[in-house]
């Protein structure tokens, strides 16, 4: 690239992620980064895209190939990066391609989604020197920050053991159960798929390299066998939601018969096969939806974690207790609002939801006190902006946090959820190094690229 040019974006995997990552270029950073095509498996969702950007920002119509054409895209276009969206079993196949086209990545968490493709994308940069970020967005949210700060400020001293409760509600929580990510081999599951945020804002927070870890997961409310159990059995008569009036009481029911999810989904299903709203409690689903996991990091911390993804509310709580005190922190949201609920159906879901940040400092031998959140807007409490200008902006400010991240803080976070699955299958501990060798010397996370 020359450097009176602007960067060359393309995007691969034009579904939900698009507003993430697109409409800030276009947007906002116009004038440093053009976007130059798009690709997917399907046409139709590129049309709209296409359409919408073209509307809202007056965005000019750019090439837009199919996945078989991924590689004469980037060739034809002269790309500089390759954002990729794409569902997560396919991330790497995406990722190495473009590495080895010479371009930089930007991917969305997770990484990948098992021990073979994390060693491939490894590989793939160390082979080509191009760059790999993925994009944490959990790291920039005000209440993540103002958490690191405490730690490295030490007001608690060394942290020796972190404990992480994360709740997904029935909206949000059943939404993985609908579509790709109910199935281990599109997903990795939810501890890999969802967890990497949690893993990754934890490794962050103790700057530190996970090495061993021991799980437990389990398929407890979705899935038709559950159903059955509890006496829902006419829940599970029909496969899908849209067009099914059975359905019409059904509390988890989704259609796509209108908006947006009618454009990028049902219209879309004939080029691609895939259902978007698929009953949660069918046969063939094979993650879990309750899990607990114990890590032990290599500077000797110890973290215990659990996610259920049918709580009645949303949200987490996090602890750390070091040898001066303890830091504690509470991030609790409104139901999460997914494509397809009417105005009526989301203030429903909504009653009586607690939405609230809470962060709280207890020193040793003193009295507990608040400590104030600022927040600002935009996605993630005003996190998301930060993280577009860091991406799309050559002229960001310096990031003294450490929230950037790479390949191999990518794979620091994947692989805690890549031994859990390991270790439910095996019943026993797993060290991460058995899977994946990341930087085997280093302790601490800020040493990883």
């Amino acid at each position: 690239m020359n450097s009176d040019q602007k960067k060359k974006y393309v995007a691969v995997g034009t579904g939900g992620r698009v507003a993430m990552f697109i409409d800030p270029l276009v947007r906002d950073f116009a004038d440093q980064g053009e976007l130059v095509g798009l690709c997917d498996t399907s046409q139709t969702r590129m049309n709209f895209h296409l359409q919408r950007l073209a509307r809202d920002y007056g965005h000019p119509e750019v090439p837009a190939y199919l996945a078989a054409d991924f590689e004469r895209m980037v060739q034809e276009t002269g790309a500089d990066v390759v954002i990729v969206t794409t569902q997560d079993s396919t991330h790497d196949e995406y990722i190495i391609k473009a590495l080895h086209l010479g371009c930089d990545v930007v991917t969305e968490k997770p990484m990948t989604t098992d021990e073979v493709k994390c060693r491939a994308i490894l590989e793939a940069v160390e082979a080509t020197g191009k760059s790999v970020r993925v994009a944490f967005n959990y790291r920039w949210a005000p209440g993540a920050t103002k958490v690191r700060e405490l730690i490295d400020s030490g007001v608690i001293g060394r942290v020796h053991a972190v404990n992480l409760e994360y709740q997904l509600n029935t909206s949000h929580g059943a939404d993985y159960f609908r579509r790709w990510h109910a199935t281990k081999e599109n997903s990795g599951g939810l501890l890999v798929h969802k967890s990497t945020h949690h893993f990754d804002l934890v490794n962050w927070w103790i700057n530190a390299v996970p090495q061993e870890v021991f799980a437990y997961g389990d398929l407890n409310f979705y899935g038709k066998e559950n159903a059955i159990a509890r006496g829902d059995e006419a829940y599970t008569s029909y496969e899908r939601y849209t067009g099914a009036d059975e359905s019409e009481n059904d509390p988890f029911a989704l259609r796509l018969d209108k908006g947006s999810a009618k454009e990028l989904y049902l219209d879309a299903e004939s080029e691609t096969g895939y259902v978007r709203d698929r009953n949660v409690f069918r046969e063939g689903i094979n993650i879990e939806d309750t899990m607990a996991v114990l890590v032990r990091y290599r500077t000797g911390v110890v973290l215990t974690y659990s996610l259920v993804a049918y709580s009645p509310q949303e949200g987490f709580r996090v602890t750390f207790t070091g040898d001066k005190g303890r830091i504690e922190y509470t991030e609790m949201h409104a139901s999460h609002i997914i494509m397809g609920q009417s105005d009526t159906e989301l203030a429903e879901q909504q009653k009586g939801a607690e939405n609230f940040m809470n962060l709280r400092v207890v020193p040793l031998f003193q009295g507990g006190y608040e400590v104030p959140i600022q927040v600002a807007e935009g996605g993630h409490g005003g996190g998301d902006p930060l993280l577009q200008e860091q991406v799309f902006s050559s002229t960001a400010p310096e990031e003294k946090f450490g929230r950037n991240a790479g390949h191999e803080q990518g794979a620091a976070s994947i692989l805690v959820g890549i031994a859990a699955n390991h270790s439910i299958a095996s019943g026993q501990p797993v060290r991460i190094d058995t899977l994946c060798s990341v930087a085997p010397e280093a302790k601490h996370l800020s040493e990883l690229i």
